[in-house]
């Protein structure tokens, strides 16, 4: 039965294969045209990097199994005026411990000579907070409208689902006791470290960065943030909705950490799990010593 199904699978696809490669221009002349419509110029700056994936392939040979999928690497040369490095929720606390404190030993051993270097290099640098940190800084963009920010409305689920009230009460989690104790800490705000420069854009959302990244003509996004397990990967203006507009998104996965638990401490498994669900479903992965290094004149 596994035989005939692999049988079936490999047959099914080279069919499409055939199929899509019959409709379609022939490779080298489609290849040709994204090459003639690339808007790099020869002289521009370039940063050197060769960033990390994860293959959903096997090399010839061997079986179709995943402990027979590994990494792999590109080698790209990214024109800097088009690149950007995202800080992403690079708060001043958190109130988990641990958290916190990888959060400051990766703030001041990568992230100082990182930004130092970026800056040095003319490379755009791209603050994206919590949106109420983000509001209320000078270097705001304000590309989208409060009208436009607001989220839509819709009839369904219904508001009391939504908000867990009235009939919907008991799908309530539990009351937390220390919750009050946790709101009570400080406003977050920008880690005095990686505070924002003159020139320095702060945005707000998703819609906000998609639109300045326009604006300036970047296509490559370089992100550095916590946590690597929430906000990188469920902001809206994080690596997979970013990757999910278009962008070549890539994570410093040294400058990043997640929210573990108990069971998962010791390894950082949530952590580097999530890293590598980027890097297994379109995005990559880069340290920063490779970007502090791939600079050229």
């Amino acid at each position: 039965m596994e035989n005939s199904r692999r049988q079936f699978i490999k047959m099914s696809s080279m069919t499409g294969l055939s199929a899509a490669l019959g409709m379609a221009l022939p490779f080298e002349s489609h290849a040709d045209n994204i090459v003639d419509q690339r808007p790099f110029a020869a002289d521009d700056k370039k940063l050197h990097i060769k960033p990390r994936y994860h293959r959903w392939h096997v090399d010839p040979g061997q079986e179709w199994l995943e402990t027979n999928t590994g990494y792999a690497h590109l080698d790209w040369k990214t024109p800097v005026s088009q690149t950007a490095l995202v800080l992403l929720d690079v708060w001043q606390r958190h109130y988990i411990r641990e958290t916190e404190e990888r959060a400051e030993k990766i703030i001041n051993e990568k992230y100082v000579p990182l930004l130092a270097k970026c800056r040095e290099q003319g490379m755009q640098v791209i603050h994206a907070p919590a949106p109420e940190a983000a509001k209320k800084h000078p270097n705001w963009v304000k590309l989208v409208s409060p009208a436009e920010m607001a989220p839509p409305r819709d009839s369904w689920p219904p508001a009391e689902f939504r908000n867990l009230s009235g009939p919907y009460k008991e799908f309530r989690k539990p009351f937390e006791p220390r919750e009050a104790e946790r709101l009570a800490l400080p406003e977050l705000t920008f880690h005095p470290k990686v505070t924002p420069q003159a020139n320095e854009a702060v945005v707000a959302t998703g819609e906000e960065l998609h639109r300045y990244c326009k604006q300036k003509g970047i296509l490559f996004l370089l992100y550095a943030g916590f946590n690597t397990n929430a906000c990188i990967i469920s902001r809206d203006y994080g690596a997979t909705q970013m990757s999910n507009r278009g962008y070549a998104v890539t994570l410093l996965r040294d400058c990043t950490t997640g929210m573990e638990s108990k069971d998962t401490q010791a390894g950082l498994l949530q952590t580097n799990g999530a890293i590598l669900l980027l890097e297994m479903f379109g995005q990559y992965s880069i340290t920063s010593d490779q970007v502090l290094n791939g600079f050229s004149a």
